[in-house]
């Protein structure tokens, strides 16, 4: 009998342990937090994850609510109906044994905005060159309460994840300069035609390519990447990558201007007139300094070379050109310059050595170049003169050595010595180019959090990918869309004129690339914002974000809000031939087409493919051309260029888009 009481008691203690241990704190996705925006008028998700077996109840002080009982692992996903625009409310999560309330929560329209840096490019700009048009007066007065924004902070990950950082932030002039310029100027504007909450999403990285921020299954569909896929998904690749930077000392990356410019990885002596570099590797410059052994780095690299002076009676002129994105720049060990922080990746560097510098005979300039994200570069021309006339051209080899890598939001310190940097590349490093790795960490973990649509700015980086981006970028919405599980309106700009290619009217592509884009429109519910009027030849961020926002809102408030405006410039809708003449039409001609300036920047071509250009004029609504060269015309082509001007517009203002007829 007591045996069988000792057992009994046994049993029920190992009961009760076991209940202790199953017992799970109460946790919710970050975006489920104070000041959020919910989805008016719709069942909205919720999700996260208790102890196993567990009701949860959320509800609403609006006075809905909704349960469900956790699964086997504890997770649990639920939808709760939510009253029209209006707030603030309280929504309360509990369990038996937890509870949570989020506060000021607000219920109106709710938006995903993504891409790379010039949707990422915040209100406040990266000065000094990267700026936002009356960025302080627009800052100043960016007053809006009921417009909240949650910026996604920057991760990678080979697989989904299902955990992110990040906060809703109210808009004020105290938080707005944070905020994505697109992306507020949007939402300002959404804000002020319907008078309801505004909230966005914000999930975006500079210098990232579309199948970054495609899903894995997809991306094995498309079968473009499967070298690339099959090297990032062999067995125990992360635990390589991982134990390979494990062996180095790190540093946290530099979180404002002056920490940039204090930046010290005890590599002076690299500086030195007398440092031994026989061990660093050659590299040629100007041009991408960030491919090294066939691996794009982002880090810091310091760049040495001799130059022999006998000439000691007049200051000298070090011209380097821009390097994107940072320097700093020594002369025997003596630093002479040099650009830290955002935004200086396309300053001209340009530095006065005084004469008391340099000496007789051999000297040496070291530049520290630290890149970011996206493609390290010297832009050139390299040189150092003097009022005398002496010119000594600094174009060609120098002596290179990486000091330190980013990965993962910190500098991997390597030292200026002699190091086995060489075999990492024997595993692939996690970087933002990668596929899937930014859908994996910076979208996988929104879904399903209740949107009504996206906006997205990107392209830039697949310039030189046109045909690919075709297929890619269309794959990349549907990919979202069945991930949600909702044809969600999805609105786009095409990227804008700029000399990607460094003014070299040969290897122009972004043309192709706008092309692609506008052919994305073939997707059902999707809008494009055309930026060619908005363009900086010399900046690939262009400063009017305002435009871009309002353009933005204004696809959104004509096709998804019933607002009865011409949301887009003219569009190409059909060629017809006429003798000698193509005629051709416009969709979004709106109250009609009309110019600014002349009407230039057609092309024609006959049966030999040859363009040339073309006389054009506005005739009933229509573009007609000619060309006294080709009796015979077939093709037509606009703004067929890198550095576009606009001449063809909607009396509403909007610039038509570029186009071929030429497949």
């Amino acid at each position: 009998m007591l045996r069988k009481s000792v057992l009994s008691f046994i049993v029920i203690l190992s009961f009760g342990f076991q209940s202790i241990a199953q017992k799970k704190p109460l946790r919710l996705n970050a975006l489920f937090s104070d000041h959020m925006v919910l989805q008016q008028n719709a069942n909205v998700a919720f999700w996260g994850s208790s102890s196993t077996n567990e009701k949860v109840i959320v509800s609403g002080s609006w006075g809905k609510f909704a349960e469900i009982t956790s699964d086997e692992n504890g997770q649990w996903k639920l939808y709760l109906p939510t009253p029209k625009a209006g707030g603030p409310f309280t929504v309360n999560i509990s369990t038996s044994t937890n509870k949570e309330a989020l506060e000021d929560v607000m219920v109106g329209e709710v938006w995903l905005a993504s891409g790379q840096s010039n949707m990422e490019m915040p209100l406040m700009g990266w000065p000094p060159n990267d700026i936002i048009n009356n960025a302080e007066e627009e800052i100043a007065k960016s007053n809006y309460p009921e417009i909240r924004m949650f910026t996604v902070e920057r991760q990678l990950s080979l697989e989904p994840k299902a955990t992110f950082n990040g906060k809703w932030k109210v808009c004020s002039p105290e938080t707005s300069g944070n905020f994505s310029a697109s992306a507020y100027f949007f939402a300002r504007k959404l804000h002020k035609e319907l008078n309801v909450p505004i909230g966005v999403i914000h999930s975006s990285w500079g210098g990232t390519p579309v199948e970054a921020w495609t899903s894995n299954a997809q991306i094995k569909n498309l079968g473009d990447f499967d070298a690339v896929l099959q090297t990032i998904d062999a067995k125990n690749q992360h635990n390589a990558i991982s134990d390979w930077f494990s062996k180095w000392k790190t540093q946290s990356i530099p979180n404002n201007e002056k920490a940039w410019n204090n930046l010290d990885f005890n590599d002076n002596e690299a500086t030195q007139i007398d440092y031994n570099d026989s061990h660093w590797n050659y590299m040629n410059l100007p041009g991408r300094f960030d491919d090294i052994e066939e691996v794009e780095v982002d880090g810091a690299i310091w760049f040495r070379k001799n130059v022999y002076i006998e000439d000691l009676d007049f200051d000298y002129t070090l011209t380097i050109g821009a390097i994107d994105d940072m320097d700093a720049t020594y002369v025997n060990g003596h630093k002479v310059g040099g650009f830290a922080g955002a935004g200086q990746s396309s300053t001209k560097r340009e530095f006065t050595i005084p004469k008391s510098l340099f000496v007789s005979g051999k000297n040496t300039i070291a530049i520290r170049a630290v890149d970011i994200g996206g493609p390290g570069s010297f832009t050139g021309p390299m040189q150092l003169t003097n009022k005398a006339g002496l010119y000594i051209p600094l174009n060609g080899n120098w002596k290179y050595k990486l000091v330190a890598e980013i990965y993962q939001n910190n500098f991997y310190l390597y030292g200026i010595e002699k190091s086995n940097k060489e075999k990492s590349t024997t595993v692939v490093k996690i970087h933002p180019k990668l596929p899937s790795v930014l859908y994996n960490a910076m979208i996988h973990p929104l879904i399903p959090y209740t949107i009504k649509g996206a906006i997205w700015y990107q392209g830039e980086e697949n310039v030189s990918r046109s045909e690919q981006y075709k297929r890619l970028f269309p794959a990349m919405i549907k990919d979202w869309r069945t991930k949600w599980n909702d044809n969600f309106p999805f609105y786009f700009v095409q990227i804008a004129p700029f000399q990607y290619h460094g003014g070299d009217r040969s290897l122009d592509q972004s043309q192709k690339l706008r092309e692609a884009q506008r052919n994305a429109l073939k997707v059902k519910n999707t809008g494009m914002v055309v930026t060619l009027d908005i363009g900086n030849f010399n900046n690939i961020h262009p400063s009017n974000k305002q435009d871009i926002g309002k353009r933005l809102a204004g696809l959104a408030l004509a096709k998804d809000y019933g607002k009865s405006l011409i949301s887009s410039g003219p569009l190409f809708k059909s060629l017809k031939v006429s003798e000698s003449k193509i005629i051709l039409e416009f969709d979004y001609a709106g109250s009609g087409l009309m110019t600014k300036g002349d009407l230039r920047g057609f092309e024609i071509a006959g049966s030999n493919e040859n363009f040339v250009l073309a006389n054009a004029k506005i005739v009933d609504n229509k573009v007609v051309l000619y060309a006294n060269t080709i009796n015979k015309p077939i093709y037509a082509r606009y703004a067929w260029k890198d550095k576009a001007v606009p001449s063809l517009f909607n009396m509403e203002g909007l610039p038509a888009s570029s186009f071929t007829t030429h497949e």
